[in-house]
């Protein structure tokens, strides 16, 4: 048999106060109601020594609220790198005395219905929608039937939904400039996508970002790129292939690799061929997978804000909640993407 729940008037009894008053003071109105500061430490201290915990269902029924969030995904509790959205949202979570419910719908979307419907059915107070990798999705309409945010997408039809996303124009444009710093005028070629604005990887709105700043701040530079190569997926032994072609008719002073799966095959397309890093190319990358601090030399990258996203779609969630939808237009925050400077950019000729 469980012990029987500590209750309000229990608090009231043992600290030999109304239990409309130990009600002010454990929801933090006793001030606002001219309590006397011994009434509010007895109840206090009453509430301490019983292990008193507020019934979350009635505080819920009283003020509208349950302290829950919900937090749906595709993959992303089961991915290594882009689990860190997670525990960013948990953190965030927590500080603000919130319960994170989440679920996975692993892309299937009649079990991402029957997740959104549950977190609807537990009254949660909004619903984070997250995806492993940056995509354009289209909204579900039991999204729509409460607070939201997306998170890691993209809606691909007008949405009154904010979304959270990492700032991939930004961080092309920051790897053009770490190779533009070190003094690189020429020879730079892409592994991954390029040269046209077109030359992307189905569906990797990623790359159509990352492409767009990096073309951006060379230009600005005067400086053409030297080569473009596009593959189907972003895997070590695209990267290897296209950089084997790449050499076979040019010597590359710097590659600049779409993530750092391709960066893997680009370096050892580069060892076959009797070629350094950095002192023959600089590479630089993105993401900052765990393999960039493994590999030799440790690969220079711009970091996915895994962490950060997570706490910003919580963050973005809340204000959704305070102000409430106004039918304005949805804003799109972009979280930056720092530069992770390590040892495979040189200065030409180094």
């Amino acid at each position: 048999m469980s012990p029987r729940r500590v209750t309000l008037a229990d608090v009231a009894r043992h600290a030999g106060v109304s239990t409309t008053a130990a009600s002010l003071v454990l929801s933090g109105r006793g001030r606002e109601q001219r309590l006397s500061h011994g009434v509010e430490q007895r109840v206090l201290k009453a509430a301490d020594e019983l292990q008193y915990r507020p019934n979350i269902v009635s505080v819920g029924l009283r003020t509208g609220t349950t302290r829950t969030i919900g937090f749906v995904s595709d993959t992303v509790a089961t991915t290594h790198l882009a689990g860190d959205m997670i525990k960013g949202a948990l953190e965030a979570a927590r500080e603000r005395g919130v319960m994170l419910f989440i679920g996975e719908t692993e892309g299937d979307a009649e079990l991402e219905r029957g997740l959104l419907q549950a977190m609807h059915d537990r009254r949660v107070d909004g619903i984070i929608l997250a995806s492993m990798f940056t995509r354009t999705v289209k909204v579900p309409k039991a999204l729509t039937a409460g607070p939201a945010v997306l998170l890691n997408a993209l809606p691909k039809r007008p949405s009154p939904l904010p979304s959270v996303v990492p700032d991939e124009v930004e961080a092309g444009r920051a790897a053009a400039r770490v190779l533009l710093d070190a003094g690189h005028r020429a020879g730079i070629h892409l592994i991954g996508a390029g040269p046209g604005v077109r030359d992307v990887p189905p569906d990797a709105l990623a790359g159509v970002q990352r492409l767009a700043g990096i073309r951006e701040v060379l230009a600005q530079a005067r400086i053409k790129v030297a080569s473009g190569h596009v593959c189907p997926d972003w895997q070590p032994e695209y990267g290897y292939e296209l950089t084997r072609k790449l050499l076979e008719h040019h010597r590359p002073r710097a590659l600049i690799c779409f993530n750092d799966r391709l960066a893997i095959g680009a370096y050892q397309a580069l060892d076959d061929f009797g070629l350094n890093v950095p002192s023959d190319v600089s590479v630089v990358s993105f993401d900052d997978h765990p393999i960039a601090t493994w590999i030799r030399p440790k690969l220079t990258t711009i970091a996915l804000p895994h962490y950060e996203l997570g706490r910003k779609a919580v963050d973005v969630l809340f204000a959704e909640i305070e102000r409430g939808r106004d039918g304005g237009e949805a804003a799109v925050h972009r979280v930056p993407m720092p530069v992770r400077t390590r040892e495979s950019v040189a200065r030409p000729g180094a």
